[in-house]
């Protein structure tokens, strides 16, 4: 067995105002198969970063393994067998057997790495990095864009792997490959033995013991205190009846002031001593526990029963991307479009939003129909939010009250846009449209680089506030809760 040691590690960015990490002590086995979950923003990546060595800090990382990062930068240019081979040095026929169990296609080793699709790229970085010896991966959400059966690919090819960090927002990922969890909780950093099912479990369980207790001390505390002052005005009566009065003349019975004051003062120490521990023990409460903000959205009811309609269509470049659909899209719908990777799903969503004119077949979009709309990609994110805010004619209060509700903090508000994380960003533009009254939301893989807490929070929305909806999204457990269609794309003849 072998191990990774950090012991006492401290981390800031420059010009941070906090710590990121502080004073953080792991042992982590070199064999296990861990997964890595928090918040946005609680510094996943940044571990990953830290552990292979990018980022300078205090405290120390003692490891005997060799520590690798996916995804890594690639010549695209070069040939996908010389890019393996490259980081490798494996064999043909190693890097044939591990890319079988990836279900990829062998013939495309001898094309250029750029020519490959996003699900192709990640089995082949995949590939280049097991195949090497003695390497401890870290591996930073390998399953972002991949559509469900290069998923599938990718889940049953760790399966087979160990002696890795694996960062997904992915449930069933996390479930089916992980034997061990890290958790970035909000106070501290823990280590569970299992899934993140067992994880959860776990988790959830402390959280509701903790509640319970915090509110048993609440009500103890409340008890003290209204003794405490009950205490109090039995001490002032003492005090009247310990004094005998004569005219102006005021005696005092000093054995029983003794006595009396004697024992309240013991009485009144007791109680502020049970007070003051109580509270000390309800502070080191709830310190982990995250409490689901509601999140709240207002769709608008279009008058007409179809939004929109499709007979017969199918993207076209050169050649149809996909055989014809006909679909309608109603009041209350949530409408899931599945197929594999380029297959023409967002072009679908651009035609839609008028930004895609290359198809054939019918669409019908219904007059001042109101769409919110979520791109996949955040690349457009750029200077403050209050810029953002007002380029997009957003209600601020309501804005930034999503956001904290969401996880981003007002302080992390302040950043520049394009300095917050991957989830951070989309968070950004999942709070516009959330904060929108549209009579339909149309949301291109809104999840992705969102952490669980917020998937949970976006899933209870949609089942509460029922908005009519049309997404692309890989996360099953999403998918399986909020749809109630499917738009299913296959490949032309």
């Amino acid at each position: 067995m072998s191990l990774i040691q950090i012991k006492n590690l401290n981390f800031r960015y420059d010009g941070g105002y906090e710590n990121i990490f502080e004073n953080v002590s792991l042992n982590l086995d070199t064999n296990w198969r861990l997964g890595l979950i928090g918040r946005n923003g609680k510094g996943k990546t940044t571990l990953l970063n830290i552990l292979c060595g990018k980022l300078k800090y205090s405290g120390q990382i003692i490891k005997n393994v060799n520590v690798d990062y996916f995804p890594f930068k690639v010549d695209e240019n070069k040939l996908t067998l010389d890019v393996i081979q490259e980081f490798s040095s494996a064999e043909d026929w190693e890097i044939i057997k591990e890319l079988n169990i990836l279900n990829f296609k062998i013939e495309a080793l001898y094309r250029e790495f750029y020519t490959l699709s996003g699900g192709e790229k990640v089995k082949a970085m995949l590939t280049a990095l097991f195949l090497k010896e003695n390497e401890f991966l870290l591996l930073d959400e390998p399953t972002n864009h991949l559509d469900v059966n290069s998923k599938i690919d990718v889940e049953n090819y760790l399966k087979t792997k160990k002696g890795f960090i694996l960062v997904s927002h992915d449930r069933n990922l996390l479930n089916n490959v992980t034997d061990h969890i890290i958790s970035l909780n909000n106070s501290n950093i823990e280590i569970v033995n299992g899934n993140y099912d067992i994880w959860k479990e776990n988790f959830d369980r402390q959280n509701n013991f903790e509640l319970k207790q915090n509110e048993k001390l609440r009500k103890e505390i409340t008890k003290l205190e209204e003794a405490s002052k009950s205490n109090k005005d039995w001490s002032d009566l003492a005090e009247k009846e310990k004094q005998n009065k004569s005219g102006n003349k005021v005696t005092l019975d000093k054995g029983f002031l003794g006595h009396k004051s004697a024992k309240i003062m013991k009485k009144s120490k007791v109680l502020e001593n049970r007070k003051n521990k109580n509270i000390e023990d309800a502070k080191s409460l709830l310190k982990n526990v995250e409490k689901i903000e509601k999140l709240k959205i207002i769709p608008l009811i279009y008058d007409k029963k179809e939004l929109i309609t499709a007979n017969n269509f199918q993207i076209v470049y050169n050649k149809p991307l996909f055989k014809p659909v006909n679909f309608s899209i109603k009041n209350g719908d949530r409408i899931n479009i599945k197929g594999k990777n380029g297959i023409g799903k967002t072009s679908i969503i651009k035609a839609i939003i008028n930004n895609e004119k290359n198809y054939n077949g019918i669409l019908n979009i219904s007059n001042d129909l109101k769409i919110s709309y979520v791109p996949q990609d955040t690349n457009g994110l750029r200077g403050t939010l209050k810029e953002f805010i007002q380029e997009n004619n957003i209600n601020e209060s309501v804005f930034r009250a999503m956001l904290v509700k969401m996880g981003i903090s007002q302080s992390e508000m302040e950043n520049k846009l394009d300095e917050l994380s991957e989830g951070q960003k989309k968070k950004i533009l999942l709070g516009k449209s959330i904060s929108e009254n549209a009579h339909i939301y149309i949301w291109d893989e809104p999840l992705n680089y969102i952490d669980i807490i917020t998937r949970e929070q976006i899933e209870n929305m949609i089942l509460e506030y029922m908005p009519t909806l049309l997404f692309i999204e890989h996360d099953e457990v999403f998918c399986n809760k909020v749809s109630t269609k499917t738009i299913m794309i296959t490949e032309p003849l």
